[in-house]
């Protein structure tokens, strides 16, 4: 296992239902520590819950810069969409967290969030 081990890309498949919660609820209350341990002790970055929402989705609704900034040098999918087909960027926008858009998905144009912007 390399550096990359934990990117979305090469994570494990599947997680524990429990996990994938853990994971979901320390990104929704910005809770940085236990999204990089649960990212460390394999839970896939992009797991999903039972409404299709990812951690991605609860940080950049909640505003919590640095775990959306983590989630995605980690190679999580930005345009990941939920049950309701939103995805992170809507739900930051719906919620007004213009620091989290400009940040994270207009950082340069190689960023997939600016390439998103663009379609």
């Amino acid at each position: 296992m390399g550096a990359d081990s934990n990117s979305a890309e090469n994570a494990p498949v599947a997680a524990t239902p429990d996990d994938v919660d853990a994971l979901i609820d320390a990104a929704r209350y910005g809770d940085m520590e236990d999204v990089t341990s649960l990212a460390a002790a394999g839970v896939p970055l992009d797991s999903r819950d039972d409404q299709g929402r990812t951690a991605l989705h609860m940080a950049a609704a909640n505003g919590h810069l640095s775990i959306v900034d983590y989630i995605i040098s980690k190679g999580a999918d930005v345009n990941a969409a939920n049950a309701e087909k939103n995805t992170p960027l809507h739900w930051a926008c719906l919620n007004g967290h213009v620091q989290v858009i400009v940040s994270s998905y207009c950082k340069d144009s190689t960023t997939s969030g600016r390439q998103l912007m663009r379609q």
